[in-house]
């Protein structure tokens, strides 16, 4: 049959199966068959580059301009991405789109069973600002260096011992039939914004395809996601900012915690809120203030106030 529906995507491991559970879910909600939405990989500028951070070569929008250029010309019709990766400001012409059912927010540590068990000075690679700054809180004699690239390269720097241990996503192993890992409690270590919930972004005004993707929002993980990113947006923060944020709805209530961190770990701000969802925008904003209103002026200048 022709295709319903382009959707556009990375063309990583990890980005192909999220496409696929998309494509999947939409085609069970209305009872299409497999080619009706037709998969389109697009190689973007955070595939190509991979030996510099993303926040010093452009940030997000390196894993997200060249699907939003293929939105706004029409070659697809509408995107899917790890909602971590998607840009607090969308691109104009650019909106976000119902999410899957979020999976599991938590870290993983690969290389050692615990971060009390990772060796003294031992070396972790990780791109994150948030994990590299929350590592050094708990353990400020690790030797943390950069390191990017696919689950596949970053899970092969380690089995040949270029660092000791990383971490990654638990959601995006489980994706990827990946049972390894030591999972860290998000007590230990909050999530970053979003992490967990795979999302949609199409252009704005195109009702058809809003009415089509309608049918596999997952209502709790829309509304958290939203909000976490809310929070991003009061707080100013980039791509150079140590920031985790969880929002989890619990029946009429939503219950946000969040933190923000120096670069090396030596300072940590934490504050949360528990608010009926009708007044969370003013429980974020509020959250926001507090956060940046206890954080020293140096790490409140990594927020953009």
């Amino acid at each position: 049959m022709t295709a319903i529906l382009k959707l556009g995507t990375r063309g990583s491991p990890l980005a192909l199966v999220q496409a696929r559970l998309v494509a999947s879910a939409l085609a069970a909600a209305h009872g299409w068959g497999e080619d009706s939405v037709q998969i389109v990989t697009i190689v973007t500028t955070g595939d190509r580059v991979q030996d510099r951070p993303l926040a010093e070569i452009g940030g997000k929008a390196l894993w997200t301009k060249e699907l939003d250029a293929a939105l706004l010309d029409g070659r697809i019709d509408f995107a899917v991405h790890s909602m971590k990766d998607v840009e607090t400001e969308l691109a104009a012409g650019v909106v976000l789109g119902p999410m899957l059912p979020r999976a599991d927010v938590r870290d993983r540590l690969i290389g050692a069973t615990s971060i009390d068990a990772l060796a003294q000075g031992a070396r972790l690679g990780t791109s994150s600002p948030r994990r590299a700054a929350q590592l050094l809180a708990l353990r400020p004699d690790l030797q943390v260096s950069m390191l990017r690239g696919n689950v596949a390269t970053r899970l092969a720097r380690v089995a040949n011992r270029d660092v000791d241990a990383t971490l990654l996503a638990a959601a995006g192993l489980s994706r990827l039939g990946h049972d390894i890992g030591a999972p860290i409690a998000i007590e230990t270590m909050l999530p970053a914004a979003s992490q967990g919930a795979v999302g949609t972004t199409l252009r704005a005004g195109d009702a058809a395809t809003a009415k089509w993707l309608a049918a596999i929002d997952d209502a709790p993980t829309s509304t958290a996601v939203r909000l976490e990113r809310d929070l991003l947006a009061a707080l100013g923060a980039d791509c150079h900012s140590p920031v985790a944020a969880l929002a989890q709805i619990d029946g009429a209530t939503v219950r946000m915690r969040a933190e923000l961190l120096a670069p090396d770990g030596r300072e940590r701000v934490c504050d949360s809120f528990a608010a009926p969802l009708d007044a969370t925008a003013d429980a974020v904003r509020a959250l926001a203030a507090r956060l940046l209103a206890a954080a020293s002026p140096d790490l409140a200048a990594r927020f953009g106030h």
